[in-house]
């Protein structure tokens, strides 16, 4: 069909992935930033997330969450809160500081469960808040109701 077309002739004429991501963006897909160091995790979130037609960029650290939040600018970024380098919610601190990241939702997902963890997180400047195990359909409906109440169409 017409946009696998598109995908094939961009990644065939690409000068790599980076190249591809960014002429995903400008096609009008939403990008979201999945920053999680279980690697079943983010396969789970990617599949299911792409299956909806958005571009996933994953990371398996906070700090390569907040530089690819800086370079990619992405609609949405989905955080756990326990990872390498820098936790969810040092991550999560730092987008809601930065004027240019401030206004992009953050979903936290992540196996924290307690109730002073999902509170913290809100009052934080998370938009949403899942715990693992997750249901991808679940994931699937949050970033849609997380892109409609940004603006994106």
């Amino acid at each position: 069909d017409f946009v696998t077309n598109i995908f094939t002739i961009l990644r065939n004429n690409s000068g790599g992935p980076e190249y591809f991501d960014l002429r995903l963006m400008e096609l009008g897909m939403a990008v979201i930033l999945v920053a999680d160091d279980d690697d079943i995790l983010v396969e789970l979130a990617r599949f299911r997330l792409e299956h909806d037609g958005h571009t996933v960029i994953t990371v398996s650290d906070g700090q390569a969450a907040v530089q690819s939040a800086r370079k990619y600018l992405p609609d949405i970024v989905i955080l756990d809160a326990m990872m390498p380098r820098l936790n969810g919610l040092e991550v999560l601190h730092i987008l809601k500081n930065d004027e240019e990241l401030s206004a992009i939702p953050v979903l936290m997902l992540t196996a924290r469960k307690g109730e002073a963890d999902i509170i913290g997180a809100l009052k934080s400047g998370a938009s949403d808040y899942m715990t693992k195990p997750f249901a991808p359909q679940e994931l699937s409906a949050r970033v849609d109701v997380l892109l409609a109440r940004a603006g994106y169409v």
